[in-house]
């Protein structure tokens, strides 16, 4: 992927692009939709392209696993847990990239993740939302 953007005469720049900057998300999906993408940027007259990935690091899958078991998964045999430990074989992957380029004022981004990565995701919303939920107790000493 270097290669190909260096090919097409332009220059990378490790950047991500947040959710809060006006940008138009490039929908094209085959597996090399991308090549198109970069070519988008180069007819457009960039410059450069931003280029974002998330690699699956071994202490943020054992971070997970270790909320998992604090929340409400205890049991290694559950498919909760097992789920979470296929995971393990990613590990050292890149699981979602971003590549971006500015025209007119507006970011274009491409954007694409694993089917794992997503899964990955979905595991760290349930435990940020499980570990925000606060049990209220039913004592009404105060009345």
């Amino acid at each position: 992927m270097i290669a190909f953007v260096a090919g097409n005469g332009l220059r990378r720049f490790s950047a991500y692009v947040p959710e809060d900057v006006p940008s138009i998300i490039f929908e094209e999906e085959n597996a090399d939709s991308w090549k198109d993408f970069v070519e988008h940027a180069k007819a457009s007259g960039a410059q450069f392209v931003t280029m974002s990935d998330v690699v699956l690091e071994k202490e943020d899958l054992e971070l997970l696993m270790e909320q998992m078991r604090a929340q409400n998964f205890p049991d290694d045999d559950s498919p909760e847990m097992e789920d979470a430990h296929h995971l393990a074989k990613h590990v050292g992957k890149i699981g979602y990239l971003q590549l971006g380029f500015a025209h007119q004022g507006v970011v274009f981004l491409y954007e694409t993740a694993t089917e794992w990565y997503d899964r990955y995701q979905q595991w760290l919303e349930a435990m940020t939302e499980l570990g925000s939920i606060h049990i209220e107790s039913g004592d009404d000493s105060d009345a």
